[in-house]
């Protein structure tokens, strides 16, 4: 069954054109405006613009790329999606309990995800009951206990899963994770683990921490940075502008992706004269079209350049006072990077060996080096080993833990970084654990909880039996569709905190609650007067975050609120922690944040102070939190990704008008796609090859070891500039390709960009 509404407009009136080859300008603001100016009026739209990122404003709940620190920043310190995203959660859309009298719950399953999301804020909680087809107005005291009644009434604590998306401010994430660790589990799942989770996992592993150790400056400052696997022209715009202060700077940018993005080909500055009626400015000095999966091979071959390169004149290439002070490994490392095969890496990456060359020129000429790279480096199942090498080849030049040098994993969601900061990870170390026990006075579960991927699996074996999530969209942002809905439907009760509609809130369990919560841009006003709330971006930088509109409705809680009020309801006064005063007055829930959580020291004085604070890495004094006590080089192998014959690599990918799993509009203006998001992307000639014509109506199928078809139906092949046997398409439209069961190894992050797929007619055109 198809998992869209047929008769929605704008997926019959597709058009293409030619790919966009610049981003942002004039036609950035425009559209951004034109988006608010449907979502609410005049006024109110000047009133969130004006306080987005700013210093006594509140957090642009998009990405999670930081601000220019207070005085350098712009007044309008916003992209063009984090001003749609903004308009978005302060529409004056509302979805009423007469809506949902109107609507049936299988009714609203079979709309797309637009259409769901410009239905607008929800207002009150709502119930659906046993057997019941519509949800039902319910009191916030009647949600509540039946939310806390099913989780008492489980066989144990592990059978719960408490579910988070990067929306969540430092706040509620810290008092969640405090709640389902008293109430006895460690099952925290969480959008990291669809995303980053293959960067921690290789950056804890090489480097003593998961996290990035770039700053802005660092950035600004650089030589040659990469940008690999990433669209910063539609995932984190803002980037675009920290890039072209590094090209002003006399830095270079080299990006590797397999599809051309607009912005990384040159870049209009919105608030600059230059961007507006000049040129602009061309972002990468040397673009590497890269197969999908290819990354690994490319930076062993760099590697191994470096290595041939030193042997021929020691001392002169590689940073040998680093190497023997810093790090271990090297000598394995370099062993086996001496037996890299140049045939394999040309045929995993499809580039040629002078493109790779050139890159290697210019890190020979380049004193300091940052890595950038998001979702094309981590969903794929060498996600880890791939970073793991890019770890390798910094190291290889000290380009670790010193000015203008770095790893920089762009996180794609606000405060996702943050929210594992504050513990919500299914696997904290045990320090963690401690400092809570020493806090509070109860003992933390030790086992690992479950991850996003095995929460779905345990749902679907009938171990876990109550999911919450706090916000998000868990159907929408995790792989193989058809069995997570299926999970989640065979769960006593499914709760979501949720500031809008989305297709979540349609899948349910036997009795559903959907529970709504102020959103960033909201005023938080309790007991204790008006509170502010923090997050972490991608760079380590807290800075408070501070609501200014009047909330959507007047039945709205806080997230702080609904946890706290739940876990009271749980758990009684057992463990002995003031949940009443921590919904009072969020300060006290700071000053236990800083007796828990490393670096939050003095946590509410230097959070109030104007653009926070910056959290201490270790690597960036080269301190290194391993075994060890040092940075590892790493062993890594690949196995090349070969599609049989038919076949191809599909990709998954946002369009640029969406936001993770919300798109705002049918377009994406970059790629010249318009009016339509069932497209899949295809190089011209393999369309040929396999015999259909431009525009032609086709399903994807995936191909997996488990013999289960899986199906995406009624897509528009387009032809594009895709690497040779590769194709790429929307998600969350396409996430039903992606079988659970393929995951990168260790980090167990699905392969959402190396699915192999074919194309077939669609049935209902298909030649005779």
């Amino acid at each position: 069954m198809r998992d869209f509404d047929v008769d929605e407009p704008g997926e019959d009136g597709l058009s293409v054109s030619a790919p966009k080859t610049w981003a942002t300008g004039a036609p950035a603001v425009v559209h951004a405006l034109q988006y608010a100016l449907r979502q609410t009026s005049p006024k109110r739209t000047a009133l969130t613009l004006l306080n987005i990122n700013q210093t006594k404003g509140f957090d642009c709940p998009g990405c999670a790329w930081p601000e220019p620190a207070p005085g350098k920043r712009h007044r309008n310190e916003y992209c063009e999606n984090g001003a749609k995203h903004i308009a978005d959660e302060a529409t004056s859309r509302r979805v009423t309990a007469d809506f949902f009298r109107q609507h049936s719950v299988d009714e609203l399953s079979r709309k797309s995800d637009h259409w769901l999301n410009q239905q607008g804020r929800l207002t009150e909680p709502m119930v659906l009951r046993e057997g019941a087809t519509h949800y039902e107005p319910i009191g916030w005291d009647e949600a509540l206990d039946l939310l806390a009644g099913e989780l008492r009434a489980l066989d144990h604590p592990d059978e719960a899963l408490f579910y988070t998306s990067g929306r969540l401010a430092n706040e509620p994430a810290f008092l969640l994770q405090l709640f389902a660790r008293a109430f006895g589990t460690n099952n925290l799942p969480d959008c990291s683990n669809m995303c980053h989770e293959s960067s921690g996992s290789a950056l804890g592993e090489t480097l003593g921490i998961g996290k990035g150790s770039v700053s802005l400056d660092d950035l600004h400052d650089s030589d040659l940075v990469f940008v690999v696997g990433q669209n910063p022209g539609t995932n984190h715009p803002r980037m675009l502008s920290a890039l072209e202060e590094t090209k002003r700077r006399g830095g270079h940018i080299v990006a590797v992706n397999p599809l051309p993005e607009a912005g990384l080909l040159r870049f209009k500055h919105p608030q600059k004269a230059r961007g507006v009626i000049g040129r602009g400015t061309a972002i990468a000095d040397q673009f590497l079209q890269i197969r999908p999966g290819g990354d690994l091979a490319l930076f062993q071959a760099l590697n191994l350049m470096l290595v041939e390169a030193e042997d021929k004149e020691p001392g002169t290439v590689l940073d040998r006072a680093f190497i023997e002070a810093h790090t271990t490994g090297y000598d394995a490392f370099a062993e086996h990077i001496r037996e890299t095969s140049w045939d394999a890496v040309l045929e995993a990456t499809g580039l040629t060996r002078d493109e790779i060359e050139r890159v290697h020129e210019r890190v020979l000429a380049s004193r300091s080096v940052i890595v950038c790279w998001a979702m094309g480096l981590t969903q794929h199942k060498h996600g880890v080993p791939t970073i793991r090498e890019v770890v390798n080849f910094l190291l290889l030049r000290g380009n670790i833990g010193r000015p203008g040098a770095g790893v920089c994993p762009v996180r794609g969601h606000s405060n996702v970084q943050g929210d594992r900061t504050m513990g919500i990870w299914e696997r904290m170390p045990q320090a963690f654990l401690d400092s809570l026990e020493r806090e509070f006075g109860f003992t933390p579960p030790t086992r690992h909880g479950l991850d996003s991927v095995d929460s779905i699996r345990a749902m679907r074996d009938g171990h876990a039996k109550v999911f919450l999530g706090v916000a998000g969209n868990f159907v929408r942002a995790t792989p193989d569709s058809d069995v997570t809905e299926q999970a989640l439907r065979t769960c006593r009760l499914t709760a979501h905190i949720s500031t809008k509609l989305n297709r979540s809130h349609a899948v349910c369990g036997r009795t559903a609650l959907i529970l709504p919560t102020l959103g960033r841009s909201d005023r938080d006003r309790q007991a204790g007067g008006e509170q502010f709330m923090t997050v972490e971006d991608s760079m380590s930088e807290v800075h408070a975050t501070r609501g200014r509109l009047a909330p959507a409705s007047a039945h709205l809680l806080s997230e702080v609120s609904i946890i706290t009020r739940l876990a009271r309801k749980v758990l009684g006064s057992s463990p002995d922690v003031p949940w009443a005063d921590f919904e009072t007055d969020y300060d006290l829930v700071r000053d236990r944040i800083a007796r828990v959580v490393d670096g939050f020291e003095d946590f509410n004085e230097r959070v109030r102070r104007p653009g926070g604070f910056r959290l201490p890495n270790p690597v960036n004094s080269r301190e290194f939190r391993t075994p060890s006590g040092k940075a590892v080089f790493s062993v890594n192998d690949f196995t090349l990704l070969r599609a049989p014959e038919g076949h191809l690599v599909l990709q998954t990918l946002r369009s640029h008008d969406q936001w993770n799993t919300v798109p705002y509009a049918m377009d994406d203006r970059y790629r010249g796609i318009k009016g339509g998001r069932r497209v899949v992307l295809v190089n011209p000639a393999d369309l040929a090859d396999l015999g259909l014509a431009d525009g032609s109506l086709v399903d994807l199928v995936s191909v997996w070891s488990d013999g289960v078809e899986r199906r995406a139906e009624a897509f528009r092949a387009v032809g594009y500039p895709t690497p040779p046997g590769s194709a790429a398409a929307y998600y969350p439209e396409t996430n039903v390709l992606v079988p659970l069961d393929s995951v990168a190894d260790i980090s167990n992050t699905p392969t959402s960009k190396s699915v192999i797929v074919r194309l077939e007619h669609t049935a209902a055109t298909a030649p005779a």
